[in-house]
């Protein structure tokens, strides 16, 4: 078995990108920004940072490429080493305030994943998406880190109403990030996830929450045969025609398990 990557970026109606996402093909290769060819592994990274313009842009970029050294470096088991990367990614970011005060508040979510041979695992915090796409289904894999599902835990009880729930401005309030403190949640697979060929798995940031689930799953779909270039663009394309003119920056990365 082998896998097939792309990965595509737009800053929406923002005036500036907070999110980063690099993709290492190969092992200890060289980073791969855009669209790969068939590999028998790949570590993908995502994080959408917070904290304006240049704390967010920092912030994101650092923990990518701090997170992706570390698990390199690391020896071990993947989900010890995934670990390991996600606490150097954070102190990074730590240190980044430290050296900068003016940067105090800065921060990101991140979702990194490895794939190969055993399937796909990953560690995670915050907010960003990671779907895998099978047979005519779309399943979330990672936990939600903001405030939208337990918004809707007291709509489901009834204390709220579904429309004020969906409209609840607290919805994007994140409940852990990595901001160089202790993180409250992390989300971990413990164990690969077997893949089979076909799959689709997407790493995103939260502006692909423009579309729905059922959304993201008919555009996987209609452009899944061309590739993930082509999906990857596709879903940027259905979030801009969603005309949120409050469009949050939107980042993918498109892995497809292909036969080998």
């Amino acid at each position: 078995m082998a896998f097939e990557y792309a990965s595509r970026a737009s800053q929406g109606a923002r005036s500036y990108q907070e999110d980063a996402a690099v993709v290492r093909a190969g092992g200890q290769g060289g980073d791969s920004p855009g669209a790969g060819p068939h590999v028998e592994a790949l570590t993908a990274v995502l994080a959408d940072g917070m904290g304006g313009h240049a704390g967010g842009a920092l912030a994101s970029a650092t923990a990518c490429e701090v997170f992706l050294d570390a698990y390199w470096a690391s020896a071990g088991e993947v989900p010890a080493r995934l670990d390991d990367a996600l606490m150097h990614a954070n102190a990074a970011i730590g240190g980044c305030v430290e050296e900068n005060p003016a940067l105090d508040g800065m921060g990101c979510t991140l979702v990194g994943t490895v794939f190969g041979p055993a399937g796909v695992e990953w560690v995670s915090v915050g907010d960003s998406p990671l779907f895998l796409l099978r047979h005519g289904e779309i399943v979330l894999l990672n936990e939600d880190h903001s405030l939208a599902p337990e918004i809707d835990k007291l709509a489901a009880a009834g204390r709220m109403t579904w429309e004020d729930a969906k409209a609840d401005p607290r919805r994007h309030f994140l409940r852990s990030a990595l901001t160089g403190a202790d993180m409250d949640l992390i989300d971990r697979s413990h164990r690969p996830l077997a893949l089979e060929p076909g799959d689709v798995v997407i790493l995103a940031s939260d502006g692909i929450h423009t579309l729905s689930e059922p959304d993201i799953l008919r555009v996987v779909e209609e452009n899944v045969a061309s590739g993930p270039e082509a999906v990857a663009g596709a879903l940027l394309e259905a979030v801009e025609a969603g005309g949120d003119i409050y469009q949050d920056n939107t980042t993918v990365v498109v892995v497809r398990m292909v036969g080998g």
